[in-house]
């Protein structure tokens, strides 16, 4: 049996964000496309990714003014996995960081991203991906 890869369910639409727009600007998108998460984009590299925990842990309950940039409040030490990634590893991977959302990149560039979502709807995924959402919900560390 061929392995499933990453790039055959990724979504590759994805709307980005800019390290220096604004907390206020990332919550829009998170609202307008119903997300929790936006990748931060530099120059077309990926630099990080802003999540609604992010606005609420470091951005309200830390005080920022929604004007400031959201280099201020974004995840740095991000998580990703190429295209070519076995959906198996890439699910391992979620549930062992804990992360809902694994950004896709080649060459530091954003490509994609996938979901626990996305690996669900993959029958043959079911398991796997209501493990590692377990896992994340349950915030047990590995």
């Amino acid at each position: 049996m061929i392995a499933l890869k990453i790039k055959e369910i990724m979504t590759t639409d994805v709307r980005t964000i800019s390290a220096n727009d604004s907390i206020s600007e990332a919550a829009n998108i998170m609202k307008q496309l119903d997300v929790g998460s936006v990748p931060v984009v530099d120059n077309n590299l990926l630099v990080g990714i802003i999540t609604d925990r992010d606005l609420v842990l470091r951005g309200l309950a830390m005080g920022k003014n929604a004007q400031e940039s959201v280099s201020t409040i974004m995840s740095k030490d991000i998580t990703t996995v190429t295209p070519d990634e076995d959906v198996h590893k890439a699910a391992d991977i979620m549930a062992s960081k804990q992360i809902r959302r694994l950004p896709i990149v080649e060459n530091d560039r954003l490509v994609g991203i996938v979901s626990i979502g996305d690996m669900a709807v993959e029958d043959i995924f079911e398991n796997e991906a209501g493990e590692a959402l377990h896992t994340i919900s349950m915030g047990v560390r590995h």
